[in-house]
């Protein structure tokens, strides 16, 4: 009898543990899908705002909900559910439009309908110039090191959005392009590593507001280029807590 009830209650306890973990994977795929997803920063495109061993929430609720806010990207509906329209300056993740598995990370800054341009290293929204003012150095750190220090630049935006963008190289073919004409429902990303940049000047294009997957809100943890978060042992060198808990 006693083993009975023994076994009984053994089964019981495995049910609720079971239990719980369903509820547990439940609630994050909820969260992940309706609140916030976690991303890290694997390149330099978006230095020196966001730098490689960032950790980041997105927010998935700032544009509204399309296929890309739910894990693998399932076929369900098209468009966007309570859509809320990117801001100029937004630092946003969306889907590459050529293949929409790999996550991109940039800042927009073309609208549907401008006109976006760079000529001589200066941002051109709808034939005029941004205003662009030096304001430090930067010293790149990791696989992007190097001996002499980067420009920085403050760029400021028609809405008055203002970040900080880094010059490499002068003249380079990112800092001189075609006019880009924005088309509707559509919008033109850029990174804040100006010279060292995958975008929309080049092989990404134009992004379809459908293609967005949320809106970079903080960077919530951040070690040094190349250090693992797991490795406990060498945040007193490797972390970065001047960057934790930072607003973007």
């Amino acid at each position: 009898m006693a083993d009975a009830e023994a076994e009984n209650k053994s089964e019981g306890t495995i049910g609720e543990t079971i239990k719980i973990i369903v509820q547990a994977l439940l609630l994050a795929v909820v969260v992940r899908t309706l609140l916030f997803q976690p991303f890290s920063i694997p390149s330099g495109s978006m230095m020196s705002t966001l730098l490689v061993g960032d950790y980041l929430f997105v927010s998935k609720m700032s544009y509204g909900f399309s296929k890309h806010s739910i894990p693998f990207s399932p076929d369900l509906f098209k468009g966007r559910i309570w859509a809320e329209e990117p801001k100029r300056g937004d630092i946003a993740v969306f889907k590459l439009p050529s293949n929409p598995a790999i996550d991109y990370v940039k800042r927009v800054i073309g609208l549907p309908g401008d006109r976006v341009q760079m000529i001589n290293g200066v941002l051109h929204i709808n034939d005029v110039a941004v205003k662009r003012e030096l304001t430090g150095q930067f010293k790149p750190e990791g696989r992007y090191a190097s001996n002499a220090s980067v420009p920085i630049y403050t760029e400021t935006l028609p809405n008055g959005v203002s970040y900080k963008t880094l010059d490499l190289y002068p003249n380079t073919d990112a800092d001189n392009t075609r006019v880009f004409e924005v088309p509707p429902g559509h919008y033109f990303m850029m990174g804040d590593n100006r010279d060292n940049s995958l975008d929309s000047r080049f092989d990404v294009g134009f992004v379809p507001f459908e293609n967005f997957v949320g809106k970079a809100k903080v960077i919530f943890f951040s070690v040094s280029s190349g250090a693992s978060p797991w490795e406990i042992w060498r945040w007193p060198d490797t972390l970065r807590t001047e960057r934790i808990f930072t607003g973007l």
